[in-house]
C-alpha cells in the first residue's frame, strides 16, 4: 500500500526548487568578464575528480533535459573530439605541479557512447597523460542502452571504465512511444550481459517516474524489471517538464502528465517495489545494495552530493572538460561554454573555455554543508557546523524561523539547533534544505516540483 501525498504537504511538493547536486546552484553563475581570474591554483594537492561531457545524441528523447545535440554524421562529433583533446591538453602546464590524484572521472552527455570507442579511449589516455590517476580511481561512463554496441562495450573494457549508467527510465512500452526512447527489455538485459562480460563491475539504472502516461502500476513494474537485472544501484528522478526551456518538450502533452500527488504516488510505487528487493534508501532518490560502496559511505558518514548526484567521490576539486561542462574548486565554481563554437574558439585559442563562474564566500560553504548534510542523511547540527566554520552556533537560528511550517506539517523536526526530516518526508528533503538557501529568491521559477 502506497501512502498517499498528505494534503498538508501538498503547497510543499509543488514549490519549484533546486535539486541542490550544488551549493550555490548554477544558476548564481555570473559570465566571465576581463579580469576575472575564473580558475585558481588553490587546492592543488587536494584530491581531484574529472567530467567530461559529450554533447552528442543519435536520437532526441522528448524528455531529456540536458544539453545535446542530435547528428546523423560522425563528421561533427570527430571534430569534438579533436577539440577536446586540445582542451585536455591545455591543463598539461597546471598539472604537472599538482601533487592531487584523480579520484573520480565521469563522462555524461549527451550520450558518450556517441563516441567511437577508438576515439573514447583516446579522451581517457588523453587525461592519464595529464594527470596522474589513483590506482583505484573509478571511471563512470552514462551511456544509452539501445545505442550500445559491442565494439564500444569491448572498448570501455580496454579503457579501464568501472562502473556504466544505464538510462533506462521506464520499460513500459506505451510511455516509451510517447517520449520517443524505444527499447526493449531484452536489449537493455543484453547491454547489461556483456557490460559485466567486459569486467565493468559496476552496473548503474536511471529510471524516471512523471513522464506522460505513467501510472504506480507501470512504474512499479518497471522497477521490479529492473531489479530483476540485478543493478549495484539505481537513481529514481522525476520527470522536469520544461518546455520554455526545452522547446522539444512540447512534444510531450501536458495532459498526459501526472500532478503532484499521482508523481508523489509513482515515486512511491519505485521505492516500495526497490527496498522490498533489498535495495537501500540513499539520499533524496537513489538506492543501491548494502554491499555497495555508497551503501558503506552512507553508513561511514562519507557520502557526498555533487553534480553527478550521490558519491563516495572525495574530491575537492571538479574540473570540467567539453561544452557546458561544470566544474568546482574551493574557492569558486566554473561553467564552459554552452555554446560549442564559443568552446571550441577559446580552446582554439589556447585558453581555458570557462564562460560562467562565481566565487564561492565563506557564507556559502557554511550553507552548502548544511544543505548537503540534509540531503545525504536528513539531519544535520547546525550548532555543529557553525562552530567548526568559526562562526557564532547561532548563525543561522533566522533560517530555523523559516522551518516552522514545515515543522508543523511534519516535514521536519527541529530540535534546538538541530534539524531531522522524517523518514516519511525524505522525497521532499530539498523543501527543507531550501530553508538554509540565501540565494533561493533569484532562482524563483527556474527548477521543477520539489517531488
Amino acid at each position: 500500500m502506497i501512502d498517499p501525498l498528505p494534503s498538508a504537504w501538498l503547497p510543499f511538493a509543488s514549490r519549484s526548487l533546486p535539486r541542490y547536486t550544488s551549493y550555490p546552484t548554477a544558476i548564481a553563475f555570473r559570465p566571465v568578464r576581463t579580469g576575472d581570474v575564473p580558475w585558481s591554483e588553490d587546492g592543488s594537492d587536494n584530491n581531484l575528480s574529472l567530467y567530461v561531457h559529450v554533447p552528442f545524441c543519435e536520437r532526441l528523447c522528448w524528455y531529456c533535459g540536458c544539453n545535446t545535440t542530435i547528428v546523423s554524421s560522425y563528421e561533427r562529433i570527430a571534430a569534438f573530439h579533436e577539440v577536446l583533446l586540445k582542451e585536455i591538453n591545455l591543463w598539461r602546464t597546471r598539472a604537472a605541479s599538482w601533487k592531487g590524484q584523480v579520484r573520480h572521472l565521469h563522462f555524461g552527455g549527451g550520450s558518450p557512447n556517441a563516441l567511437r570507442p577508438e576515439d573514447f579511449g583516446a579522451v581517457v589516455r588523453a587525461l592519464q597523460d595529464v594527470f596522474i590517476f589513483a590506482p583505484d580511481a573509478e571511471i563512470a561512463v552514462e551511456l544509452d542502452p539501445a545505442l550500445l554496441n559491442p565494439a564500444f562495450v569491448d572498448g570501455l573494457g580496454q579503457a579501464g571504465v568501472t562502473r556504466a549508467s544505464l538510462g533506462v527510465q521506464t520499460f513500459d512500452a506505451g510511455v516509451q512511444a510517447l517520449i520517443n526512447r524505444p527499447q526493449p527489455f531484452a536489449q537493455v538485459a543484453e547491454a547489461v550481459r556483456r557490460l559485466r562480460q567486459a569486467g565493468i563491475r559496476g552496473v548503474n539504472f536511471d529510471l524516471m517516474y512523471g513522464l506522460p502516461a505513467q501510472t504506480p502500476d507501470n512504474v512499479a513494474a518497471t522497477a521490479r524489471l529492473a531489479a530483476s537485472l540485478e543493478p549495484d544501484r539505481l537513481a529514481v528522478f522525476g520527470y522536469a517538464h520544461v518546455p520554455w526551456m526545452k522547446k522539444h518538450q512540447k512534444l510531450i502533452e501536458e495532459g498526459a502528465l501526472a500532478d503532484v500527488a499521482g508523481r508523489w504516488e509513482q515515486a512511491g510505487a519505485a521505492d516500495a517495489v526497490l527496498t522490498e528487493e533489498g535495495y537501500r534508501r540513499i539520499g533524496l532518490d537513489h538506492y543501491a545494495r548494502p554491499c555497495d560502496p555508497l551503501s558503506r559511505a552512507l553508513d561511514d558518514r562519507r557520502l557526498r552530493r555533487n553534480f553527478q548526484g550521490y558519491t563516495d567521490d572525495p574530491a575537492s576539486i571538479l574540473i570540467p572538460f567539453g561544452p557546458s561542462a561544470i566544474g568546482q574548486q574551493p574557492s569558486a565554481m566554473v561553467q564552459n561554454a554552452v555554446d560549442a563554437r564559443t568552446w571550441r574558439e577559446a580552446v582554439g585559442a589556447g585558453r581555458l573555455p570557462v564562460a560562467r563562474f562565481l566565487v564561492v564566500t565563506d557564507e556559502d560553504r557554511l550553507r552548502s554543508e548544511v544543505i548537503e548534510r540534509l540531503m545525504t542523511y536528513l539531519d544535520v547540527d547546525l550548532e555543529e557546523v557553525c562552530l567548526r566554520h568559526g562562526v557564532e552556533a547561532g548563525r543561522l537560528d533566522a533560517c530555523l524561523e523559516t522551518l516552522r511550517p514545515l515543522e508543523e506539517a511534519g516535514l521536519c523536526e527541529v530540535m534546538g539547533r538541530r534539524v531531522r526530516i522524517p523518514e516519511a518526508a525524505r522525497r521532499l528533503a530539498r523543501v527543507t534544505a531550501a530553508a538554509f538557501d540565501a540565494r533561493l529568491p533569484e532562482a524563483e521559477g527556474r527548477h521543477a516540483r520539489a517531488i
